[in-house]
């Protein structure tokens, strides 16, 4: 889990031998170029940490960096065919362990170290194995928002593991005392760090969680490093969380610290004292309510003692007004008063009778078949003298065009022509001749006249209109 503890430089000749800082500075700042190239051919690979500095990625693939710390600086180049193999990808301020030799970059002048392996050192080691475990149990549904459970507004005891020397339980103890002292507290002791941490930690939630004598649990611990607070991050806690039937609140480290089990957690709290904050009500605020409640009880009360006499005093006039004598005298009135209006109404049903009655006489009088007869026959006589005036208009119309058409007739009639001395020729077929081409020397013909009709045979003929 830890990276073995190394010196900011070593090198590896037989076992790991110390070769300290300023002796590999002075080493590359005052050895000539020809003795550097034997060092460099004789150095075997060396072990250095450091903080990245001025990383670059150029096209080539290759990356190019300084690895630093309080006292030295040292070049750095890792070619693509081994940066392909690094398992994370290296930025600026990340503490790596790199493995590599020695190189001469002739153009410059400069010695650098080609590195062949790199890897995270201390805490980037385990950050990558945090994200790595949170990663697993994001997917496996520890983090999920719906199997977080709600705190219960007022506990009736609290339980907190944490350690029981350390800051974060008198803070707790503390911020508990001060905001609602009633609430009985259960301490579960475990180590927060060290070796079977998480194992003690895994053990004291689930005999929490067997117990179950507490509503609340609250997981703690005060501020630290990664590797302080490494336990919070272990698998077997994070498990135990999950299956605990009590919630959870933890309050590990400072705001600014994430832990796995802060994930788990029910309720995650910036710190210990936050954590104890969020578990219990603040007993001013409860007194503040209770008075409020108690002064709203003794208003309820004025209001119904009043609203009780205002409804004793109308049952009072409701009985006075209920007694048989007043429901007597009461009935009495109300019999007069319908009497009354029963002769009102009865009056006025006569008047109203009677009008209809006059309205019904006067509709049917006007109405009646005597008179619908006598103003029928008026019509009928009218009528008559209108037809007979009217057949004697037409006919005499009628006469009048027929004598203008007979004229026009007459005038335009062959008979009229015939009176005149013209005849209609034929042939014997009844063909009318109008041309002498239709006839022939010695062609029979037949001459309609005014009176009767002769036969004649043509003799001659003689063209022209006028001829």
């Amino acid at each position: 889990m830890y990276a073995p503890a190394r010196p900011s430089f070593r090198s590896r000749i037989g076992g790991y031998v110390a070769l300290t800082k300023p002796r590999i500075i002075e080493l590359l700042l005052v050895t000539t170029v020809p003795t550097m190239v034997v060092a460099q051919r004789g150095l075997p690979s060396l072990w250095v940490t450091g903080e990245i500095s001025n990383l670059s990625r150029p096209s080539s693939g290759h990356w190019y960096f300084s690895l630093k710390d309080a006292g030295a600086q040292l070049r750095c180049a890792m070619f693509r065919q081994r940066n392909m193999l690094a398992r994370f990808k290296p930025q600026d301020g990340m503490h790596v362990l790199a493995r590599g030799r020695v190189s001469l970059y002739e153009p410059r002048g400069d010695y650098q170290f080609i590195v062949e392996h790199i890897e995270e050192a201390g805490e980037g080691a385990l950050r990558r194995q945090f994200e790595v475990l949170k990663a697993k149990l994001a997917a496996a549904g520890l983090f999920a928002e719906e199997r977080k459970r709600p705190l219960p507004a007022l506990p009736r005891r609290i339980g907190v593991i944490t350690s029981p020397t350390g800051a974060a339980i008198r803070d707790i103890l503390h911020i508990l005392r001060r905001r609602f002292p009633l609430v009985p507290v259960r301490i579960y002791p475990v180590p927060v760090q060290g070796a079977n941490a998480a194992e003690h930690i895994a053990a004291a939630i689930a005999l929490a969680s067997r117990r179950r004598d507490c509503d609340v649990l609250i997981l703690a611990r005060g501020g630290g490093s990664l590797e302080d607070l490494w336990s919070f991050n272990e698998e077997i806690v994070a498990r135990a969380m999950a299956e605990c039937a009590i919630p959870i609140v933890t309050g590990i480290g400072h705001e600014v610290d994430f832990t796995i089990a802060d994930f788990v957690a029910d309720v995650r709290a910036p710190t210990p004292s936050g954590a104890a904050e969020l578990v219990v009500p603040d007993s001013s605020d409860w007194l503040r309510q209770l008075q409020l409640v108690q002064r709203r009880i003794a208003s309820c009360m004025q209001r119904r003692i009043l609203a009780t006499r205002e409804r004793f005093a109308w049952v009072q006039r409701r009985l006075h007004q209920l007694h048989p004598g007043v429901q007597l005298r009461q009935q009495t009135q109300r019999t007069d008063e319908l009497e009354a209006r029963l002769r009102r109404a009865i009056t006025q049903r006569l008047a109203q009778l009677h009008a209809d009655l006059h309205g019904h006489t006067a509709h049917l009088q006007r109405h009646s078949p005597a008179m619908r007869l006598s103003v029928l026959r008026g019509r009928t006589q009218t009528a008559h003298v209108q037809l007979g005036a009217a057949i004697r208009q037409r006919l005499e119309q009628a006469e009048s065009r027929m004598n203008v058409a007979a004229r026009t007739l007459h005038a335009v009639s062959p008979l009229a022509t015939l009176q005149r001395g013209y005849a209609i020729v034929t042939d014997t077929p009844g063909r009318v001749i109008t041309h002498t081409e239709q006839a022939s020397m010695g062609t029979v013909i037949e001459a309609r006249l005014a009176k009767g009709r002769v036969g004649a045979r043509i003799e001659w003929t003689r063209d022209g209109e006028n001829s």
